[in-house]
C-alpha cells in the first residue's frame, strides 16, 4: 500500500512558478483586462490600454531574475530528465523579443484604437503575447502545438477586428484559412512522428528518430516533413506566404507591425525547436529542404517588393509586407545551415531577428504617424517628409538602412554578414550567392523609399501635413523607444552577435 502510494506521489510534477512567471502574467493581465471591461464606463476605456502596458512590463521585468538561464519545470518523474518547459537562455532572449514587441504594439494601438472595442482587442492583443512568450519555452510537441495556436488564435480576430470594413474582414479569412491549413498538416505530421517513437518531448525524440524500427521509418519521416511544412506556413516561407500583403494591409497598422514581428518570432522559434532539438537525426532531410526554401522566399519577396507602385494605395505597407518576406529568406539560412555546422549557428537567426524586429517595429511606427494625416499611406505620402517631421524621417531613414544593411545601420549590416558566413562555412555556397544577388536588390527599394523623405514634392504636390496633427505621446515613444534600441545595437553589434552564437545553444 505504502509503496502505490509512494508511486503516485512520485507522478506529481512539481511547478516552478518563477520560471512560467512571464507568460502566466500576461495570461492573467488579459482575464483582469477583460472583466475589467464590463464594470469600466466608456469614458474610461482608455485606462485598459495602460493596464495591459502595465502587463507587459511586468511580464518583461519578470525574465530578469532567471537571467541564469538554469530553470524548468514540468519535468517527467518516471526515471527520464525531459521537461515540458524550459527556462534557458534562449528561451528568455525570444520571451524578451516576443514581449517587447507586443508592448511597442500596445504603445502603437493606445491612440488608434477609439473606434475598437477596447476590451477585447486588450484582451487579444495580451493573449497572443502570452502564448508567444510560452512557445520558446515549450520542449514538447503537445505544449508547442498549443503555445503556437494561443499566439495566433487571438491574431485572427485581431486582424478582423475593425467592424464592417471588408477589407479587414477579407484579410481575417485568409489569415484564418492559411493558419488552419497549416495547423492541420502540423497536427498530422506530430502524429505520425508519435506514432513512430511513442514520445513527444524534444530531447527524447532526438534519440529515438534516429533508432526508429524500419517498418515505422516512412511514417517517422512523414511526420517530419509534415511538421516542417506547417512551420513553413507559419514563417511565411514561399510558396507558402500568400497571405501575407492582403492580412498586413487589412489588419489595424499596429497589428500588421506585431504580426511582421512577434508573429515571424513564434514560427521561427517553433522551427529552429524541432529542427536543431528535435529532428537532427533527419538533418540531411531538412537541411537541403530549407536552403531552398530560403532562397526561394528572399527572391519571391525582394521581387514582389521591386513591383510595388508607388501611387497604389497603402503601398507602404504592402512594401514593408513582401520585405518582411524576403527578411523569412534571410532568417532562414542560419537554420539551415544548423544542419551541415552545428547548432550554434541558430545564433545568427536570434541575432537578425532582434535587429529586424526593432528596425521594423520603428518603420511601421513612423507608418502610423504619416497615416494619421494621410490614411492611404502611400509611399509617394512619404516624399517630402523631413521638411515637415525631420525627426521622424531620420528615425524611418535609420531604419530602412538598417533593414539594408548598410551604415549608419551597423547592426543590420553586421548581421547579414553573420547570415552570410552561416552560410558559407556550412559549405552552402550557392546559398550565399542567392542572398548576396537579394541584398543587392533590396537596395534599390529601400534607398528609393529613403530618397524621398528627403526630395521636395512634386509639382502640385501637397508636403506633408505640418506639425500641427497631434502626435500621441504614446506612438512617440514607440518611435523613440525603436530608434534608441537600434542605435545601441548599432553601437556594440560584434557583443550582441558574439552572445547569440555563444551563449544561446
Amino acid at each position: 500500500m505504502t509503496t502505490a502510494a509512494e508511486s503516485a506521489t512520485s507522478l506529481v510534477q512539481s511547478v516552478d512558478w518563477l520560471a512560467i512567471a512571464p507568460p502566466l502574467t500576461a495570461a492573467a493581465v488579459a482575464l483582469v483586462v477583460l472583466v475589467a471591461d464590463l464594470f469600466v464606463p466608456e469614458a474610461r476605456k482608455p485606462l485598459l490600454g495602460y493596464g495591459a502596458v502595465a502587463g507587459l512590463v511586468a511580464s518583461l521585468a519578470l525574465i530578469l531574475p532567471l537571467h541564469d538561464g538554469d530553470r524548468a519545470t514540468f519535468c517527467l518523474t518516471t526515471g527520464s530528465h525531459a521537461c515540458s518547459y524550459t527556462a534557458d537562455h534562449f528561451t528568455l532572449v525570444i520571451q524578451a523579443l516576443v514581449l517587447g514587441g507586443a508592448l511597442l504594439t500596445a504603445l502603437l494601438s493606445l491612440g488608434d484604437t477609439r473606434k475598437l472595442p477596447a476590451g477585447e482587442f486588450w484582451f487579444l492583443l495580451l493573449s497572443s503575447a502570452a502564448g508567444a512568450a510560452l512557445l520558446p519555452a515549450s520542449r514538447d510537441l503537445a505544449t508547442l502545438v498549443i503555445a503556437l495556436e494561443v499566439a495566433s488564435l487571438p491574431a485572427f480576430a485581431l486582424v478582423g477586428i475593425k467592424r464592417g470594413d471588408r477589407r479587414s474582414s477579407e484579410a481575417a479569412l485568409k489569415f484564418f484559412l492559411s493558419s488552419v491549413t497549416a495547423t492541420a498538416v502540423m497536427l498530422l505530421g506530430v502524429s505520425f512522428v508519435y506514432a513512430a517513437t511513442g514520445t513527444l518531448h524534444l530531447t527524447e525524440l532526438a534519440g529515438r528518430l534516429g533508432h526508429v524500427e524500419p517498418r515505422l521509418s516512412t511514417l517517422a519521416g512523414a511526420g517530419v516533413a509534415l511538421t516542417l511544412v506547417g512551420f513553413a506556413f507559419k514563417t511565411a516561407a514561399a510558396p507558402f506566404h500568400f497571405w501575407v500583403p492582403d492580412t498586413y494591409v487589412g489588419a489595424p497598422l499596429p497589428i500588421a507591425a506585431y504580426l511582421s514581428v512577434v508573429g515571424k518570432a513564434v514560427g521561427f522559434t517553433g522551427l529552429i525547436l524541432v529542427t536543431v532539438i528535435a529532428f537532427p537525426a533527419y538533418a540531411d532531410v531538412w537541411g537541403p529542404a530549407l536552403a531552398v526554401l530560403a532562397a526561394l522566399t528572399m527572391t519571391v519577396g525582394n521581387v514582389a517588393a521591386l513591383r510595388q507602385s508607388a501611387s497604389r494605395a497603402r503601398s507602404a505597407v504592402r512594401l514593408l509586407a513582401w520585405s518582411s518576406v524576403a527578411q523569412a529568406g534571410y532568417l532562414l539560412v542560419p537554420v539551415a545551415a544548423a544542419a551541415y555546422a552545428g547548432e550554434r549557428r541558430i545564433g545568427s537567426t536570434v541575432a537578425y531577428a532582434l535587429m529586424y524586429a526593432v528596425v521594423n517595429l520603428g518603420a511601421f511606427a513612423v507608418a502610423a504617424l504619416v497615416a494619421r494625416a494621410r490614411p492611404g499611406n502611400r509611399l509617394d505620402d512619404y516624399r517630402g517628409l523631413y521638411a515637415t517631421r525631420p525627426l521622424a524621417a531620420l528615425a524611418l531613414a535609420f531604419f530602412l538602412l538598417c533593414l539594408a544593411g548598410l551604415p549608419p545601420g551597423i547592426i543590420g549590416l553586421f548581421a547579414k554578414v553573420t547570415v552570410f558566413s552561416a552560410a558559407v562555412d556550412a559549405g552552402l555556397g550557392w546559398l550565399a550567392v542567392v542572398m548576396a544577388v537579394n541584398v543587392v536588390v533590396a537596395l534599390y527599394y529601400y534607398l528609393q523609399w529613403t530618397a524621398a523623405l528627403f526630395r521636395a514634392p512634386a509639382d502640385g504636390e501637397e508636403a506633408q501635413p505640418a506639425v500641427r496633427h497631434r502626435v500621441p505621446a504614446p506612438l512617440t515613444a514607440a518611435i523613440v523607444l525603436t530608434a534608441a534600441a537600434g542605435v545601441v545595437l548599432s553601437g556594440a553589434p560584434q557583443t550582441v552577435l558574439r552572445f547569440a552564437a555563444v551563449n544561446l545553444f
